[in-house]
């Protein structure tokens, strides 16, 4: 249970496959039909991260994570990793990194937005810091409202962090 409401887990018994809201679109995509109900390493791992994402804290480690997907599906959500906490990127932004890391050949917001919304690991592969180019709440398998939800916790921690930062380290100084 998060927050936000149910969560579901998936592993190869190694690395994390697949974590959904339960209500999200594309729910199980990477779960086979053969699959046991166990507690492995991984979502030990796992557990931890939400737990420090959830109370404010940004984590210093990602699970081991397997992406079950095409070689372009997985650039596009390892492009996700690179969006810092508290921050967003557009669709745009995206297209234009992978072709300047030659993965795409030319610029495609919409396919980007298409591998996006299959990403099999919500939060964690942070699809949620993606927008539309105006700013616009669009696209998320977990519902625009979730994706809202989480953007407003990452904004709020982040902005404390950078103000007790700011804060904490200013100094006065009194000329004579």
């Amino acid at each position: 249970m998060s927050p936000l409401g149910e969560i579901t887990v998936a592993s190869d018994g190694e690395s994390l496959i697949g974590l959904w809201f339960n209500s999200q679109k594309y729910f199980g995509s990477t779960i086979s039909l053969h699959c046991r109900h166990e507690l492995v390493d991984v979502f030990k791992d796992t557990f931890r991260w939400l737990d420090l994402y959830f109370s404010g804290k940004q984590p210093d480690f990602t699970p081991k994570i397997c992406l079950r997907c095409s070689e372009y599906r997985a650039a596009v959500l390892n492009e996700l990793l690179r969006i810092p906490f508290g921050k967003t990127a557009t669709y745009s932004d995206i297209s234009h990194s992978l072709v300047e890391h030659n993965i795409m050949s030319k610029e495609s917001p919409r396919a980007v937005a298409n591998a996006i919304g299959h990403n099999p690991i919500s939060v964690i592969i942070p699809c949620h810091r993606v927008i539309g180019k105006n700013g616009d709440m669009t696209g998320y398998a977990g519902g625009i409202e979730r994706k809202i939800q989480l953007l407003n916790h990452e904004s709020e921690y982040s902005y404390r962090r950078s103000f007790m930062t700011e804060s904490m380290f200013h100094v006065e100084h009194n000329v004579s």
